[in-house]
């Protein structure tokens, strides 16, 4: 943190430098002058505080006066590319170690620029001489990739820098790798002091317990794209679309190809202006789509997991999580691709199709990144499963299904509650279906002026009977497909045949007359 806000003020210093991004220098070089020479050190600064400006200063004051060269290690080529370049802009002669790279001429560099694979690879058939390697700074460090090349750097002092401190791998936390975290500015505190744009978070309750965990601790493609890629998501995400960002430059994050193609031609099929792109696309196709989205004002670009990194577009006003993440870190780093600030711009949108404002907090919340970097098991135990969340929503109807019942002052059953109360009273809990068929019926009649009417509406139904029926299932501890799916069925028939046999009676009682 600065020692005081008045420093923000300040604004840029030096070469491209802010006075926060200073007083980081100087705590990493006094860590770096008072620790031994293989100490591994950890900066958290958030997504567009400028990492990769901070420790490009950083590289250039150590060449400066210490006669030992640097390694600056990334995870994908495109960061590679960028930090030779913002090195280049702050004096620093770098080489670029890719697999074309010939490295007769290594002895006339002082800074090398890596992908982690690649470096790997040029190591073990000792092709780079790393033995006057005094600084090694790595880029995006909560992925567990890089861990592997530690080993070759044993007399090296390591700087690893993230925006959130909380390993890729649980089973891998970063304090088994570093000796110590140094946490730089908040979110919060860059809003404040216009570094980065405020995010509008727009949450939706979605139903996601059908998701499944894979070996990596978050949610499979396979059940992902099981679930958004049916026609009630897609419907939901293009309404939440048009109802928030619509004529907005908009950022689509997916798990999956199939989904994002699934998004794709559904905008396309609504007239609107929108890309694909995942990492099957070649460099050509690459540039070509991401000059569109920046020439295009009201561009939508639909990807998966290929932009939360490295990509920085200004523009962008509205970021759509259409996805469900148990990774802290991949949440705040697809919110933060919207949070570069412009001039007409100081906030942004964000539509969370995902539970991940449930999950994890507002993007921005005053997280103690002290505390998650000592114990990570502690608070990945404590985030709510999507059980729990779920259990905290108010089932809403659609908008759309809303206006047909219209004349109804209140739509809403609460199945938990009537549950316990029928408990209470030593009831059967089958008076609980009883009890919220009839108010199904109730607010079919008041919106019907016969009894076909009425029996049109009902058929409206489906979602909201299927999510009274989960809701019922999980009360008595019974949610096995079959029965679900005769609970579901015998619930339409029994609204059916309740309206039928009760629709002149209950018409009358509504509406105080009989029906025409």
């Amino acid at each position: 943190m600065s020692d005081s806000t008045t420093e923000f003020q300040e604004k840029k210093t030096g070469k491209d430098l802010y006075s926060y991004q200073k007083g980081a220098i100087n705590k990493i070089f006094k860590c770096f002058e008072d620790a031994r020479e293989d100490y591994h050190l950890l900066y958290q600064l958030p997504t567009g505080g400028g990492k990769t400006v901070i420790f490009s200063e950083i590289v250039r004051q150590y060449l400066k006066h210490h006669n030992k060269k640097v390694l600056v290690m990334t995870h994908r080529i495109e960061l590679c590319k960028q930090t030779s370049s913002m090195l280049t802009g702050f004096g620093v002669v770098n080489k670029v170690v890719d697999s074309k790279a010939n490295l007769d001429d290594q002895s006339n560099y002082s800074c090398f620029v890596a992908m982690v694979e690649t470096l790997n690879n040029r190591l073990n058939e000792d092709k780079l001489d790393i033995s006057d390697i005094g600084l090694v700074i790595i880029d995006e460090a909560h992925y567990n990739s890089f861990t592997k090349l530690f080993k070759f750097f044993e007399r090296s002092f390591i700087l690893g820098v993230t925006a959130t401190p909380l390993s890729s791998n649980i089973k891998l936390p970063m304090k088994d790798n570093y000796d110590e975290l140094i946490v730089g500015e908040t979110i919060e505190s860059l809003i404040e002091n216009e570094f980065l744009a405020r995010a509008e978070v727009f949450a939706y309750n979605m139903g996601l317990t059908s998701l499944e965990v894979g070996s990596n601790g978050d949610y499979t493609v396979k059940s992902s794209e099981d679930l958004y890629t049916n026609s009630s998501m897609l419907s939901q995400l293009l309404q939440s679309y048009e109802k928030h960002s619509k004529g907005k430059k908009t950022l689509i994050f997916n798990n999956g190809i199939n989904t994002s193609l699934h998004v794709y031609d559904t905008f396309r099929s609504a007239g609107y202006a929108i890309a694909h792109l995942d990492n099957t696309a070649t460099k050509k196709q690459r540039k070509q789509i991401l000059q569109w989205f920046k020439e295009t004002p009201d561009a939508i670009l639909t990807s998966v997991s290929i932009l939360t990194t490295g990509f920085d577009e200004p523009t962008v006003d509205t970021i759509i999580l259409n996805r469900a993440t148990k990774s802290l870190t991949l949440y705040y780093q697809m919110i933060g691709r919207g949070s570069r600030i412009l001039k007409n711009k100081s906030t942004f949108n964000v539509i969370d199709l995902g539970n991940n404002y449930h999950r994890f907090g507002p993007w921005g919340a005053d997280l103690d990144w002290q505390k998650i970097f000592n114990s990570p098991d502690y608070y990945m135990d404590r985030l709510l499963n999507d059980e729990e969340i779920e259990s905290k929503f108010k089932h809403e109807m659609p908008e759309e299904l809303r206006a047909e019942f219209a004349n109804s002052e209140e739509v809403y059953f609460d199945i938990k509650e009537t549950y316990k109360d029928s408990v209470r009273k030593g009831e059967s809990s089958k008076v609980v279906l009883e009890r919220s068929i009839a108010q199904h019926a109730k607010i079919c009649i008041e919106n019907s002026e016969d009894v076909y009417d009425a029996l049109a509406l009902a058929k409206m139904l489906g979602d909201d009977i299927d999510h009274r029926i989960q809701s019922y299932a999980k009360c008595i501890s019974r949610s096995t497909h079959n029965f679900l799916s005769w609970l579901k069925d015998d619930y339409r028939k029994k609204l059916n045949a309740y309206l039928r046999e009760n629709f002149d009676t209950k018409f009358e009682e509504i509406h105080g007359r009989p029906p025409e």
